[in-house]
């Protein structure tokens, strides 16, 4: 892995970071869900997670390493919901200020477990210009140190470890899918993945209505997220500069899914499990039902990262 920003072994300090923090995930299996894709899916249960998302594990790693006089500082960062979430409840845990921009539309849901938490919230517009204005100002003035939703190394190390335990509690995989927005959990997989299994097929699951990794990996270099449009309110951003290089590398294909298909998806979750994820959260199962990922041959193993079970049960689609 020599060369990325994250390699193994920063995955594995993560996991020390984090044993007795985050919680070590169940992997659920299904003969429903295993006849709809055709192949035997294992899901790792990020929507089971502290703050209800994988995103704990990275803020806790880097909220964690921070040094006494960084940590003094408070943290800030920016977000819709999770990762806000999160860094909310890492500096809790750690005795620190933080500062959360979300943007205005952001679910009520998610604001008020911001807030649940401790920290500070400030309102923004929902563009990226604006979450990225405004958490200038807030460090200009508070002198926070920035926690990036995914373009941090310690972030997307703490992500990694999502895909380790699920290595290790069901070995040998042909294939790990997981969704991406900004790459954090997927260059985190790739990570663990091709480390753990040298030959493991990685694959993204996006949105078509937010598909720039599908573009940028078509294209060989980053293709900027522009006006996304899509149920899948975790999975909005560009990819990052160090996100992209990881992915760039180990990503075999993007599989885009409509939001039809992820409602479709989340309600089979529902009734094959009794498992609720959020729209982001349950992408990557509807990309493994997906025709085009069912074309790819010699895939029978597959893990399956359900990111994320933050919704409202008056906001379920379903």
């Amino acid at each position: 892995m020599s060369g990325y920003v994250v390699e193994f072994g920063d995955v594995q300090e993560a996991a020390g970071r984090l044993a007795g923090m985050a919680l070590r995930t169940p992997v659920l299996t299904s003969p429903m869900l295993d006849e709809a894709a055709g192949c035997s899916l294992f899901l790792k249960c990020e929507h089971m997670q502290r703050v209800g998302a994988f995103k704990f594990r990275g803020a806790w790693n880097a909220i964690s390493s921070l040094s006494m006089e960084d940590a003094a500082r408070g943290v800030c960062t920016h977000s819709s919901g999770n990762h806000a979430q999160a860094v909310a409840l890492a500096a809790k845990e750690r005795g620190i200020r933080a500062w959360v921009v979300m943007p205005e539309n952001a679910a009520t849901i998610k604001r008020e477990a911001v807030l649940g938490h401790g920290a500070e919230v400030i309102l923004c517009e929902s563009t990226l210009a604006a979450r990225e204005a405004t958490v200038a100002e807030v460090i200009g003035r508070t002198g926070a140190v920035m926690v990036h939703p995914y373009d941090n190394a310690k972030v997307i190390a703490g992500q990694a470890t999502a895909t380790l335990e699920l290595v290790d509690e069901v070995g040998e995989l042909d294939a790990i899918v997981a969704p991406v927005g900004g790459g954090g959990l997927l260059a985190g997989s790739c990570i663990s993945g091709r480390a753990l299994l040298p030959d493991v097929r990685m694959i993204a699951a996006e949105p078509e209505g937010a598909d720039d990794a599908a573009r940028s990996l078509a294209a060989g270099h980053i293709i900027p997220q522009t006006g996304p449009d899509t149920i899948c309110d975790g999975l909005l951003t560009s990819l990052g500069e160090l996100t992209w290089p990881i992915l760039r590398d180990h990503l075999e294909t993007v599989i885009t899914v409509s939001d039809d298909e992820v409602i479709a998806a989340m309600r089979l979750l529902n009734e094959s499990t009794g498992n609720i994820a959020e729209p982001s959260g349950a992408v990557s199962l509807a990309a493994v039902l997906n025709e085009r990922f069912k074309e790819l041959e010699g895939i029978e193993r597959v893990g399956v990262i359900i990111s994320g079970g933050n919704i409202a049960a008056e906001d379920l689609p379903f």
